[in-house]
């Protein structure tokens, strides 16, 4: 029974190292980008819990066409379904967040909200 618990204990070391290994190494700025995104993009943006629907698509640093000029002009600026973010963060801080972008790779493609029935919201 131990040798089963000490294998069991290597096997999920190697495993989190390998986890570990295929995420991408942050640096400062990146890291105060993840924290401004997860605390005012992430409401929309990130998968909600408890199957509750996703309000925006999920962004990796293919969003914008992969150009992190586009990304700091959407934060900054907003879009027709988006507020605009200049007047709650610095240009460093919605620099921070393209940055962070960048270093997130797509997900499997997801339905977005506009693939929803159009009829749906209206009955609401």
């Amino acid at each position: 029974m131990r040798e089963w618990r000490i294998a069991a204990a290597v096997a999920a070391v190697f495993l989190a190292g390998g986890a570990l290994a295929q995420q991408p190494q942050l640096n400062e700025t990146q890291t105060l980008g993840r924290s401004l995104f997860v605390q005012s993009c992430g409401v929309c943006h990130l998968l909600p819990q408890m199957g509750a629907p996703r309000y925006a698509p999920a962004l990796s640093r293919d969003s914008a066409g992969g150009q992190e000029s586009a990304m700091r002009e959407v934060i900054a600026n907003g879009t027709p379904r988006m507020p605009g973010f200049k007047a709650n963060f610095t240009p460093e801080q919605i620099a921070a967040i393209a940055a962070y972008l960048k270093t997130v790779p797509p997900t499997a493609a997801a339905p977005s909200p506009s693939a929803a029935p159009a009829n749906s919201r209206e009955q609401d």
